[in-house]
């Protein structure tokens, strides 16, 4: 019931980015030492998000869980990167006693919930030094500002009921169509206008596969959070692990030649 969300987006020329993130990231990213030996080895990482554990789960069960998911994580043989804001930086992956932190943060006035437009503010110090918990769309700018390409969470956020009164669609969506991160998630909440939803990832240029998990692929339909199936017929479905991993191989190839020319 997985569903992979993936768009090419713009990013630095390679010539560029290394230097880019010694000379000037490191004011507001702190990778730990074992995230950032996976990124120089090339063990795989998978970025994840912390809102969850701020405004989703209470304490104290938002600790357990943040333990089994990086549990998840690091048996199927990658590395956990738990993004959230801590002390005025954004970290790209978390210590025991950090995460610890982070879970006790829950439900706490000064605790943000940080998207793309929270970045600046919470990150400025304005308002103090606030622990922040990072939406899909916050985890996903971070996490390539970081160098991950991979990101898994629960529910995606969408388009929702009544929007052409209120307007009311989630940042989550415009970040998958401009930032060059893998989506691997339950697909959108289910209280969501879910066909709309999917129109808008069309528009943004986003591509939408649902892994076929053992079903006849013309069964396969968009997974809506914690239901297999919405009674939407899957835009595109991918095999397995393998696949998945060659359409974002692809998919970042094409980015390069888009934006940096074919010869580079």
């Amino acid at each position: 019931m997985h569903s992979l969300f993936l768009r090419c987006g713009f990013r630095p020329h390679p010539r560029h980015y290394s230097t880019l993130r010694t000379s000037r990231l490191s004011q507001y990213l702190s990778i730990t030492p074992e995230v950032q030996s996976a990124l120089n080895s090339g063990t795989p990482v998978v970025a994840l998000e912390s809102a969850i554990y701020t405004h989703g789960f209470p304490h104290p069960a938002n600790l357990p869980l943040a333990l089994e998911i990086e549990s998840v994580v690091r048996s199927h043989g990658a590395v956990p990167a738990t993004i959230c804001i801590l002390n005025g930086k954004a970290r790209i992956g978390l210590s025991s006693s950090e995460l610890e932190e982070l879970a006790n943060s829950a439900g706490k006035e000064d605790t943000t919930k940080v998207s793309r437009r929270d970045l600046g503010y919470v990150l400025s110090g304005a308002g103090g030094k606030r622990v922040g918990g990072t939406t899909v769309a916050g985890t996903s700018v971070l996490a390539h500002l970081a160098g991950i390409k991979v990101f898994a969470t629960g529910g995606l956020g969408g388009v929702h009921r009544g929007v052409k009164n209120t307007m009311d669609v989630s940042a989550d969506l415009t970040e998958l169509g401009r930032t060059p991160v893998a989506v691997v998630c339950a697909g959108s909440k289910a209280f969501l206008d879910l066909p709309r939803t999917l129109e808008y990832l069309e528009t943004e240029g986003v591509y939408v596969g649902t892994f076929r998990d053992g079903r006849d692929s013309k069964e396969v339909e968009f997974p809506a959070f914690w239901s297999r199936g919405c009674g939407i017929k899957a835009p595109s479905v991918v095999e397995d692990a393998r696949e998945a991993a060659g359409i974002i191989c692809e998919s970042f190839r094409v980015e390069c030649m888009v934006y940096w020319g074919a010869d580079e």
